[in-house]
């Protein structure tokens, strides 16, 4: 197998979701090397994540025709550490700084930490599997998957920094419903037992990345250096 087809397969899709969101920051440019830093914090918290999903593994919770197993599995395990770790990513790293100036910054900083885990996420499946296909499929699904569910948790923390008088619940709701939505998304296509959920877990895709975009253009509508621009 081609390892430079692997290699790129493994990151343009990714980068190319990078090099959209931060063209979609139109009025305030953010620092390289903070965006480079989000996307390395991004990599870096897979390392625990792959801790626990393995332990889950070990668990017996990885089991595709028992429900209360994958739900456990999808919903915790995977949905649940995944996003919480971001969300630790950037609320400890990048939400306290004065950088982070205007709404939108939630966004472009939830996108980058997203991308960040995908990209290993990625060579880790490119590195064990060598096939061209799956890479191939994660390019429309996983990919834009992580794309959305951080989308989702960085319009809340904008919301949370500028336009709230409850930080906190904010905050947790951002990372409430990423975490769902992830769930979700994995619960579909985990559990075996009914073919047709795989078809559920390409409509929750689509709604995401439908109900991200419309996020996208309403911290864009409301940058404080929208007049500036």
């Amino acid at each position: 197998m081609n390892v430079l087809l692997l290699f790129l397969l493994a990151t343009v899709p990714a980068l190319i979701i990078c090099i959209l969101i931060i063209q979609a920051d139109k009025h305030e440019k953010e620092d390289k090397l903070q965006l480079l830093l989000a996307l390395l914090s991004g990599a870096i918290i897979t390392i625990p994540a792959f801790y626990v999903e393995a332990m889950a593994h070990n668990a017996g919770w990885e089991e595709p025709t028992n429900i209360s197993k994958t739900i456990l599995y999808s919903f915790l395990a995977i949905g649940g550490v995944e996003e919480l770790l971001k969300a630790l990513a950037l609320v400890l790293l990048f939400y306290p700084r004065r950088f982070f100036n205007e709404p939108f910054d939630g966004i472009l900083y939830s996108v980058m930490i997203g991308m960040g885990f995908a990209l290993v996420e990625n060579y880790l499946y490119a590195y064990r599997l060598g096939d061209v296909s799956n890479l191939v499929v994660r390019a429309f699904t996983a990919v834009p998957a992580h794309a959305s569910f951080g989308i989702i948790m960085g319009y809340f923390a904008g919301k949370a920094k500028f336009d709230s008088s409850m930080p906190g619940r904010r905050l947790v709701l951002g990372f409430l419903l990423a975490a769902l939505i992830h769930g979700a998304y994995d619960f579909f296509i985990l559990y075996e037992r009914y073919e047709w959920l795989g078809g559920l877990a390409l409509v929750c895709l689509v709604l995401s990345v439908f109900y991200a975009r419309r996020l996208i253009k309403l911290h864009q509508q409301n940058s404080p250096f929208k007049e500036q621009a």
